[in-house]
């Protein structure tokens, strides 16, 4: 007969092992000798070497029971069941150790691959990291609003990137976003601007962004706040018949202001 220091030597584990299966009810505690110490016969090394190749495979505790007594058949279907959880795990975890080994470049916290990909070539042209991380706010934002259309969103990104008024667009913003205050800059933009909304209105494409009205202020909002020169551009554009930033509207305009591009100075004409 054996000793609880024995048995656990026997099946390679720990005293206070057995003694966790004693009282989880995995291993039946024995009778005692006559000095009143526990005494385990071979069955009960049987049945803790079970248990701890069980649990050593990465059976759960709780299901380890089940599977000690189970019929061959049922033994099979149990195993093949855990098995099946365990590697749900495992991709569980392997892609928070790939999210992980991403948080290392910060544009990759809570940001699909896609829009890091566009982030990217906004920095092969040349565009300021300030502006760009203006641009990753709001793609986190929406990523997280409309995750099933933001690889589509982005893909339209990349096609209107290959527009030469677009390409100068992101040049311009990007210089209006790190030298604030200057007039005929934003009256530049607001040209390029006009261009491509008056293109956009008459291809029948404005306003068919997938983003609801709240998510539409949400983006305008974060917008004016990290850009202070933003407001003015948006007035500008208001003179001209557009309205709104990640919503462009068409509007009627009673008069139309005529800016110098030279000093940034404007009078108004009729419309």
């Amino acid at each position: 007969m054996l000793t609880i220091s024995q048995l656990a030597a026997y099946a390679g584990v720990t005293v206070r092992a057995v003694r966790h299966y004693h009282k989880i009810g995995l291993l039946p505690e024995p009778g005692r000798d006559r000095s009143g110490y526990r005494s385990y016969g071979s069955a009960a090394v049987v049945r803790l070497i079970r248990i701890h190749t069980l649990a050593d495979a990465g059976v759960p505790l709780a299901r380890v029971h089940e599977l000690l007594d189970a019929e061959p058949d049922a033994f099979e279907d149990g195993v093949q069941e855990i098995d099946k959880e365990l590697r749900a795990e495992i991709r569980r975890l392997q892609d928070s150790r790939r999210r992980l080994v991403r948080l290392a470049a910060g544009d990759h916290l809570a940001l699909p691959e896609s829009v890091v990909g566009y982030l990217d070539r906004l920095r092969d042209h040349g565009i300021s990291e300030r502006y760009i991380e203006m641009e990753r706010d709001a793609w986190i934002m929406i990523a997280a609003q409309v995750p099933d259309v933001i690889d589509a969103v982005i893909a339209a990104k990349h096609e209107q990137l290959g527009d030469p008024d677009a390409q100068k667009l992101y040049s311009l913003v990007s210089q209006a976003v790190d030298n604030q205050g200057d007039d005929a800059l934003l009256v530049e933009i607001a040209d390029i601007l006009e261009r491509l909304y008056l293109r956009a209105f008459e291809a029948g494409q404005l306003g068919d962004e997938p983003f609801d009205d709240g998510l539409v202020e949400l983006l305008d909002a974060v917008m004016l706040e990290s850009a202070p020169e933003a407001a003015q551009l948006l007035a500008i554009m208001e003179d001209r018949g557009w309205k709104g930033w990640t919503r462009i509207e068409k509007v009627p305009v009673e008069r139309a202001r005529v800016i110098c591009p030279s000093d940034g100075r404007g009078g108004s004409r009729p419309g």
